[in-house]
């Protein structure tokens, strides 16, 4: 499947503490790059969040933002751990006993032991729990997303593909016709010009521009390259590099075409096929 690098998602929930949004913005990058913009009561979700973007992301440049916005009414409801409390009162009163001059217990003292406060915590981990899942449900719309937008750029690629393998085989058809006209054309030049050449080296300069002005290897490397793109846009996993190759390739038998014309159709094709590239390349850059 085709997957564009090129898009975005937002995932929001509403919870008793507030709203958590998620927006992931996707664009095209030769690698993998990740930026993670959290506040700081979920950093701990970076590591975790990272790797699994390295595991369903291959290429692009992700931003991920995440907000939270608390709710009015969303102070902590802060619970005291009893039990512990009778403890370390117990605690401080046997070491009071033993003291010349005993010392009040203070309840600020106690409240800053640890575990004697409960709730707070438990409440900031279950809204961490959300965020990680909302960010599961931002981050599937974005696959989503990068998905339909891939097909529509294959779409496109492969019409490029048909227009070019429509210019290969009229130019196959066309060449031979080309080719006789250009010798034809020769021949009239050699006796408008009364060159006293025999017929044999009249053949050999025609064989050698002949040669000159083949295009059959091009030709078949141009349909090559056509079948290996569509192979590679019907193939799994990230096919961007690998496209962008066949664009070099395409563009490299494009030129070579171009420098062999020999009249203005088979100029003209060439021309066709170097905007095709062009095109099909500018689609390429956005291909995971």
């Amino acid at each position: 499947m085709v997957y564009s690098m090129t898009a975005f998602a937002r995932s929001e929930s509403s919870t008793d503490q507030g709203s958590l949004v998620w927006e992931l913005r996707s664009v095209n990058h030769r690698y993998l790059e990740v930026s993670l913009r959290l506040p700081e009561a979920f950093r701990d979700l970076e590591g975790p969040l990272r790797e699994r973007l390295r595991k369903e992301i291959a290429r692009g440049k992700l931003e991920c933002t995440l907000r939270f916005n608390p709710s009015s009414d969303s102070s902590q409801q802060l619970s005291l751990n009893q039990p512990l409390i009778a403890q370390l009162i117990e605690a401080a009163s046997q070491i009071s006993s033993q003291l010349p001059a005993p010392a009040p217990i203070n309840p600020l003292e106690l409240l800053s032991w640890p575990g004697v406060l409960a709730g707070g915590e438990a409440q900031q981990s279950d809204l961490v729990k959300q965020a990680d899942q909302l960010f599961g449900q931002a981050l599937e719309q974005l696959k989503q997303n990068r998905a339909r937008e891939g097909a529509e750029l294959r779409a496109l690629i492969e019409e490029r593909l048909d227009s070019m393998a429509e210019r290969v085989a009229t130019l196959r058809e066309m060449m031979p016709t080309l080719r006789e006209a250009h010798r034809q054309k020769l021949i009239d030049r050699f006796q408008e010009a009364k060159l006293e050449l025999d017929n044999t080296r009249i053949e050999q300069e025609l064989v050698i521009l002949a040669q000159k002005i083949d295009v059959a290897e091009e030709l078949d490397r141009l349909t090559t390259h056509i079948n290996e793109t569509r192979n590679v846009l019907a193939g799994k996993g990230a096919i961007g590099r690998r496209l962008d190759f066949l664009m070099q390739e395409f563009n490299r038998e494009a030129n070579t075409l171009g420098s062999k014309a020999i009249d203005v159709r088979s100029t003209q094709a060439a021309v066709d096929m170097k905007v095709y590239i062009e095109q099909m390349r500018e689609q390429v850059q956005n291909i995971e």
